[in-house]
């Protein structure tokens, strides 16, 4: 399963992040909470994200991806208020 297969990439990736993933059918969205995004750009959290995934985008098995990058306390604070 993609979903799986997505999940497991990101962790290996990013090992202290909590990953999250749904979707099907080429598109996902992908939740990633660590603190290492801490102080980065928008563009670095997503080349983070989008480097352990990109030979699977390459070959068409992904053809989209929305994220959301988060802090452990943004996403405390979303879980929070939610």
């Amino acid at each position: 399963m993609m979903i799986d297969l997505i999940k497991t990439l990101l962790e290996l990736a990013i090992p202290d992040a909590e990953v999250l993933v749904e979707g099907g059918s080429g598109k996902y969205t992908v939740t990633v909470v660590t603190d290492r995004f801490e102080g980065m750009r928008p563009v670095a959290k997503q080349q983070l994200v989008y480097g352990p995934l990109n030979s699977h985008i390459a070959t068409g098995e992904i053809h989209a991806v929305t994220m959301r990058t988060l802090t452990k306390e943004e996403w405390r604070k979303i879980k929070l208020f939610s």
